[in-house]
């Protein structure tokens, strides 16, 4: 088990660094930015020997605590996994620098100039488990975007976060950015979570990532603002005219390929006219890749090989070799089942009917919605954000993947020449 770290400073002096730390990054140049990227992401490849044994520790600790192989995968940590955390750095320091960005402007008939442009929110809390990859990626994003990093990264990733912090704080030092720009709050165990949710004043925004759980009790509890990132209920629909390759692959790669994840296929429907045609061989191939089937009658009535689906599999976030599967009448049913089930991340429909699929783009209140496209494609980094704050599911400020401009407010510059208001 990890040992207990004692804290050397207060939750409330911690804050109070993190901020006066967001008063630099918000005025740091975009060159500076940059440069201290680029040490973080040296850090992560050149400390491979520090992170991966911390990492292990994690791991024997869930397996020894029960944590699930899927949040286990999360969890992991190896060469190949930090060598495209370090990538994923290095492209965020190619994006454009958001702040100071104009969004929009105009000259009033009295010779005001206005202009609204891009700010950073100041300091950002997270509060995440099992997910240290997202100690990297917050502490790139927030770095870009000219704001300071809180980090509750939960017991599961401690020993983790732990040196994945400490190499971020060396990273951005050896630069001459504030090391207090980026900081883990771990120490203080659950109550520190708890008082981060408290902290307005000293935290401008809380994003939490996590189990469907986490989300709801941060949403809940906390009175700074939330980001709210949505547990990912995904489906996709295979339409009557979808082909049938396109099906296999799709439905295969969206589920199988990581399965662990918020945008891995949950639930498939299927139209009752092309059942009997790709079921088999959809199914067919989850099952040589060892995903259980939990299936509606008519499913099974076509694909005997899988296990009766109960009301909560449609709501059943898997994130395991497990997918529920039902036959629908048609496109209507198909919606109707996505509106009642969904958690709004991401839905797919195959097909070549391009009525249909302009219908569902246009009936489907999701983050993401996609034709003939796996969904495992909802992703920041797929997107060419570099990386992602998470993927939001809500419907102020931002949705979907979340990168460099959502963790941006505004503000409105008036110039003027003597003016005043009549």
């Amino acid at each position: 088990m990890s040992e207990t770290v004692v804290a050397t400073r207060t939750f409330t002096e911690k804050l109070e660094a993190a901020r006066d730390a967001s008063i630099t990054l918000a005025t740091s140049n975009a060159a500076l930015k940059n440069a201290a990227l680029e040490a973080i992401a040296l850090a992560v490849v050149d400390n491979a020997d520090r992170i991966i044994p911390a990492n292990e520790l994690d791991l024997a600790n869930g397996r020894e605590n029960g944590l699930s192989v899927g949040l286990q995968d999360r969890l992991r940590l190896d060469e190949k996994r930090l060598a495209s955390l370090a990538e994923a750095v290095r492209l965020v320091a190619t994006l454009v620098d958001p702040v100071g960005e104009s969004v929009r402007g105009k000259t009033l008939p009295n010779g005001l100039h206005l202009s609204q442009v891009r700010v950073p929110f100041g300091v950002i809390g997270v509060i995440y488990e099992a997910r240290p990859n997202v100690t990297i990626d917050i502490a790139a994003l927030a770095l870009k975007s000219g704001n300071a990093a809180v980090l509750r990264g939960g017991s599961a990733a401690e020993n983790t976060n732990r040196v994945l912090v400490a190499l971020i704080q060396e990273a951005m030092a050896s630069v001459g950015l504030p090391r207090d720009a980026v900081q883990t709050i771990d120490e203080f165990g659950r109550d520190g979570a708890r008082q981060l949710m408290q902290a307005r004043g000293l935290v401008d925004v809380l994003i939490p990532r996590g189990s469907a759980d986490l989300i709801n009790t941060v949403v809940n509890e906390s009175k700074v603002p939330v980001i709210e990132t949505g547990a990912g209920v995904v489906h996709v629909f295979l339409d009557e005219s979808a082909d049938e390759s396109w099906a296999v692959d799709i439905v295969q790669n969206s589920k199988v390929q990581r399965p662990s994840v918020c945008n891995a296929l949950e639930t498939l429907l299927v139209h009752e006219g092309s059942a009997a045609r790709l079921l088999p061989a959809v199914l067919g191939e989850l099952r040589a890749s060892g995903v259980t089937i939990h299936a509606d009658e008519r499913t099974r009535a076509i694909f005997a090989d899988a296990v009766p689906a109960t009301e909560d599999d449609w709501t059943t976030e898997y994130m395991s070799l497990d997918l529920s599967v039902r036959v629908v009448d048609g496109l209507d049913q198909a919606i109707e089942h996505i509106r009642r089930y969904s958690t709004h991340h991401t839905e797919s429909i195959i097909t070549n009917d391009l009525g249909n699929a302009e219908r569902f783009l246009a009936e489907v209140d999701s983050a993401v919605v996609m034709v003939n496209a796996s969904t495992r494609f909802t992703d920041g980094g797929e997107f060419g954000f570099g990386a992602e704050v998470g993927i939001s599911t809500q419907k102020l400020h931002a949705r979907g993947p979340m990168g460099l401009s959502e963790l941006t407010s505004t503000k409105w510059i008036v110039r003027g020449s003597g003016q005043v208001r009549p």
